[in-house]
């Protein structure tokens, strides 16, 4: 396995890269106390200190974020790095769905061309949004690795440049500065809990949080069906899958050069989850926060919130919540299957 690492350096001018054009999303947090009996674990959401011996709960509210995720961090801080040539022949990507805004969202801001290849089923509100911000998208495959094999064929026939969703240092660089924002709001923060696909979300922010609060826990949440960073841990090595889950944002098909190395230094536990624990994360934060994520965006808090990631008591706990892009006239489906988790 390569070496790869991502400085703190380079994520501090990500944070400079992107100062006044994405938001500085809030840490959320609630006064319900949610209590999951049965050997499971309590939590109790507020934003002041625990005095019961209870984890307390933030999340870190990146659906809130321009384009509804995380995802245009990476892509603004990618972006400016082109040279003129590559201006003009313009970029090409692969996405199932929040990737694709944000690099379509940026590509606009820059006056760059942008070309969007996204699996056939993706959302049709995400396949609106990034042509609604000017890019061209391209249908094709059945799942994210089909759609990233084919941006490939473009690139080399149009010679396009690809920004890859996860696996390129700069994008992973603007991921960081979650954690940059996490630490400035929550500085004793003792286990950062992430969702993850392809990794660069956790690469990023592992990164600047490791480097900062090296004691910090960092926790990666895997749908069952969808565990390529973790299973490309374990093996040394990226292993092809073909994703299935409701968590459309997880769905990688195989860890990248550049995030697999870094999840395999930095993460110190991967947890894999059901279905019916991540729409439960939708439910809770739909019921309890008044918030609408995505199943990517609630599987971290979802994983919390069924026990399946194990906290010490009284410990701080910041939940990443990914996205909001959820395909509204799929909610009552998730909600349905949240009930299975109980």
């Amino acid at each position: 396995m390569t070496e790869r690492s991502i400085s703190l350096a380079a994520i501090r001018d990500a944070e400079t890269t992107l100062r006044g054009r994405i938001h500085r999303t809030p840490m959320l947090s609630s006064r319900t106390a949610a209590r999951v009996t049965g050997g499971r674990l309590g939590v109790t959401l507020g934003a002041g200190p625990s005095d019961d011996g209870v984890p307390r709960l933030l999340v870190k509210g990146e659906h809130l974020q321009v384009t509804g995720s995380f995802k245009v961090r990476g892509a603004i801080n990618r972006l400016p790095a082109l040279d003129a040539s590559e201006r003009e022949r313009g970029v090409v990507t692969a996405s199932n769905g929040n990737h694709g805004q944000a690099v379509a969202f940026a590509g606009a801001a820059v006056g760059v061309p942008v070309t969007v290849v996204m699996p056939a089923f993706a959302m049709p509100a995400k396949v609106d949004a990034a042509t609604g911000y000017g890019a061209t998208v391209v249908l094709h495959g059945s799942h994210f690795g089909e759609a990233l094999a084919y941006a490939q064929v473009l690139r080399d026939e149009r010679g396009m440049t690809l920004v890859h969703a996860y696996d390129d240092p700069a994008v992973i660089a603007g991921q960081g500065t979650v954690g940059l924002e996490i630490l400035a709001d929550v500085p004793n923060v003792d286990v950062l809990v992430v969702g993850a696909g392809g990794g660069g979300l956790v690469s990023g922010v592992a990164s600047a949080v490791k480097a900062i609060r090296p004691g910090c826990r960092i926790v990666v949440v895997e749908p069952e069906a969808s565990d390529a960073l973790g299973r490309g841990v374990a093996a040394g090595a990226p292993v092809s899958i073909v994703p299935a889950t409701i968590a459309d944002g997880l769905g990688a098909a195989a860890a990248g050069e550049w995030t697999l190395p870094i999840a395999a230094r930095l993460v110190d536990r991967f947890v894999v989850v059901s279905e019916a624990v991540i729409a439960r994360g939708v439910a809770f934060a739909l019921e309890r926060m008044k918030q609408l994520l995505e199943p990517a965006g609630a599987a971290a808090l979802g994983a919390v919130i069924a026990g399946a990631v194990p906290i010490d008591a009284g410990a701080t706990v910041v939940c990443v919540a990914s996205g909001g892009n959820v395909d509204i006239g799929r909610l009552p489906d998730i909600l349905a299957l949240a009930a299975e988790a109980d």
